[in-house]
This record gives C-alpha cells, structure tokens and sequence, in this order.
C-alpha cells in the first residue's frame, strides 16, 4: 500500500495517509456536491411548492406568532409593531414570552399590549432559556400552527401566507414544520456582508440539498420556522438543556417519521453579529448544539442506518465535519512544527515543497467553495446577491477556520450536556441602538 507518511511503523502510516486524505478532499468534494444539489432540489424533489397562491380569508388557519425574548429592549417595539401592522394576513395572535427580562422589555411589552388587542404576553420570571420559553408558550398557544420568530427578526409581508400553502396541500398531514430562507438585515460592516454570504451558502445550497437529495433537514432556521402544534408535542416539544434548540427538535422530528420541509420563498430577515466577539460566541453555541444533536442520535442511526438513508448520510457528513476540524487543527500544529524544525535545520527545500502542497491544498478549497457560492448566490433571491461574492474569500478563509475552532473547543461541553450537566439559559446578543435604526429602515424597505 503506498502511503504518504514514513514513520517507520504501518499502522501510523496508514492512518495519517487517511486523515491527511480526508483533510484534503472532505471541502473539496463537499463543495462539489452542495452545487450539485441545487439541480436536484430543482427537477427532482417532489415536495417543492411550485405555486404560492392567496389563501381566502374564510379558509385562514389560525397562527400563533410567539416571539421569545430576554432582554431585547432595543428591537422588540420595532418587530411587535412590525408584526402587528404589516403581515397581509388577519387570523393570527402574537405572544411573547418573556423570559425574565431584566431590562425594560416587559414595560414595552406592557405599553404594547394596551394598542393592540392580538397580543398576549407570558411572563417568566426567571430565564431558564429560549427552549423553556418556547415550550412555556406552547402551552398558551391557540394556533394549531405556530410560528417562530426572534425578537431581532421580521418576516416579508406575505410570509403568513406563503408558509399556510405548504400546510394546506393535500399530502401536508405529515409536515411538521416549514423552514424559511433566512437574509441578513444589517450589511453595513465587512463581516455582516461576509455572513450575508454565508447564509446564502448553507440556506441557498445545503438545505436545498438535504431535502433534495437526502430527504431531510439538518436544522431549522431557528429564527423563523413555522411548527405544526401537534407535531411538537408528539416529540414532548424542545429539549430545554441544549445549546441549539432548532437543530435538536428537526431532528427529534423526523427520527420521529415527521416530514420537515425547506421553503427558499418565504423570506425572513435577521440581525447578525457585528463584532468578532458576539460572532464567536454565536458560532460556539451552534458547534455545540450540533455535536449534542450528533451524539444524542448515534445510537438510533448506528443501530438502523439503511431505516432511512438519506438521514443516515447526512449523519455521515456531520461526522465528517467534526473529523476534519480535528484533522485541520492537528495538521495545522504538526506543519507549523515542521516549519520551524527545517528552518533550524536549513532545510528550504523542504519548506517550500511544504508551502507549495499547502498553497495547492488552499487553491482547490477555493475553487471548490466558489463553485458552492456562485451557484448559492445565484439560485438564493434570483441572484440579486451576486455582488457579494467579492466578500467569499474572506468568508471560505475566516469562517471556515472559526467554523472548526468551535467545533473542537464545544467538544467536550457538549458531551458533559449529553451527560446531564446542560443548561439552555440564554444570554441576549450585546446590541447596539444603531441595530434600532437598521430595523426600522428595513421594515420600511419590506413594507
């Protein structure tokens, strides 16, 4: 067998051949197959929703619009108002469920409930998380669909009744929930344009093509996700000790033999982390939540893998996700200790075959992650957000990196949160009133 590594013993060779092997070719060959993906969600998915007609007001199922919030004083009076005034839909309630807010959200929230009558407000006096909150709310609903909606996020006008025609359809009994296509609100920063990429990535590809070709979703778009009411108690509603409440319950659903469905139609738009640190720290609790997800669901998929294959790959995929991290990271270390022990040694000509295999190594990432972002950008809002593409190298080179540092840093928490030692108490995002402004010129904007 020819192997790559010369250690002197076979079975080290052969395994870092291997790892060296999938370090190299899992972005590569990822890329390639989420731009691939697109033409399957295109010609082949059978549940994608071609027609969006007007639901007659008659026959308009009643939502629940619950908005979960903790300390969100500087966004919850523009999206309440927002949500009351401009949804081109009637037969709908707003509840908030405010998880021990010590701000002034609830002396908002109490001025706002005296203009307008649909809105209900649950008070829970301590914060016990996003999670809690939810499943509190539940309990009050009275939609028998419910949507989700963050306090810093405001749904397109016909969103309510976009969302009802994929209930309404004839073979909706089994639909659990419907996710919609997330953009971002504040773009005045470099790295709120580099994330605008990003989600046009993972929402414009991959979900595409885990529904397309695998069957299934990942992940909900936590923000704004309309849930059958039934389904979420079927499943005994959010698991309130995880990182990542939305990942968690698609999963719990579909393990379950509910049916989850991605709609690219329907547009929501959210705020974003403007700093370095809110975006780390927002990329922690994602890491985290999906490794929870992965070792929650070991057994079941490891046990029945050919039960559903589609689920069973993108079991795979996420194994091979958090593989890589592990692998980037040890590479990472072991080439910058090489580096330095051929510069003691004099040895330039080894440094540069090393530059040279890491250069080429970056050149097929690239190429690859670019073939995934064009074709993203341009399937995501009929393509209106191509001119982003000139932010992808930063996106493909920084987020990728952090990506994988979070992976590996979360590792051991979430295996403690498996354990029983989790907690799902939040922490609202440090906002700024600038975010006030943005979210006002956006709801004019939508209008």
């Amino acid at each position: 067998m020819n192997v790559m590594f010369h250690t002197g013993n076979m079975v080290v060779d052969v395994v870092l051949t291997l790892l060296f092997l999938i370090l190299l070719t899992y972005p590569i060959l990822g890329g390639f197959s989420w731009f691939i993906g697109v033409f399957c969600y295109r010609f082949i998915f059978k549940y994608r929703q071609k027609d969006l007609g007007d639901i007659p007001i008659e026959i308009e199922p009643f939502v629940t619009i619950m908005v979960p919030a903790h300390n969100e004083e500087i966004v919850i009076g523009n999206t309440i108002n927002y949500l009351m005034n401009e949804l081109n839909y009637r037969n709908y309630e707003v509840l908030v469920t405010d998880d021990g807010s010590t701000d002034d959200t609830p002396n908002i929230l109490a001025r706002l409930m005296e203009q307008y009558d649909n809105l209900r407000v649950i008070r829970i006096e301590k914060n016990k998380g996003k999670a809690h909150a939810f499943d509190i709310g539940v309990g009050f609903a009275k939609g028998e669909l419910i949507l989700s909606n963050d306090a810093d996020t405001v749904p397109e006008p016909d969103a309510l009744n976009q969302y009802i025609n994929y209930f309404l359809r004839e073979d909706s009994t089994n639909i659990a929930a419907v996710t919609a296509n997330m953009d971002v609100q504040n773009r005045s920063r470099l790295i709120t344009k580099s994330q605008t990429v990003e989600f046009s990535s993972i929402v414009g590809i991959i979900k595409r093509t885990q529904k397309g070709v695998f069957g299934g979703l990942y992940a909900y778009s936590g923000a704004n996700t309309m849930y059958r009411k039934d389904a979420l108690v079927d499943v005994g509603l959010f698991r309130q000790d995880r990182a990542t409440e939305d990942i968690s319950i698609a999963w719990d659903h579909q393990m379950d033999g509910w049916l989850s469905l991605f709609a690219p139609g329907v547009m929501f738009f959210m705020e974003v982390p403007e700093t370095l640190r809110m975006l780390y720290r927002q990329r922690q609790r994602w890491a985290k939540g999906g490794t929870e997800v992965w070792l929650t669901n070991f057994k079941k998929v490891f046990l029945h893998p050919f039960k559903n294959i589609g689920r069973t790959i993108m079991y795979i995929d996420q194994s091979l996700s958090i593989l890589w991290s592990f692998c980037f990271w040890l590479f990472t270390f072991w080439f910058v200790g090489l580096f330095f022990y051929f510069l003691s040694q004099g040895n330039y000509e080894r440094i540069y075959h090393m530059f040279t295999m890491a250069f080429v190594f970056v050149v097929f990432e690239m190429i690859s992650g670019f073939f995934q972002l064009f074709a993203a950008l341009l399937a995501d809002d009929h393509g209106r957000k191509m001119k982003y593409i000139f932010f992808a190298p930063l996106y493909m080179l920084f987020y990728w990196m952090m990506n994988a540092v979070t992976i590996v840093t979360t590792f051991i928490p979430a295996v403690k949160t498996i354990l029983g030692f989790g907690s799902g108490t939040w922490k609202s995002p440090d906002r700024s009133r600038d975010e006030k402004k943005i979210q006002e010129e956006l709801s004019k904007d939508i209008m």
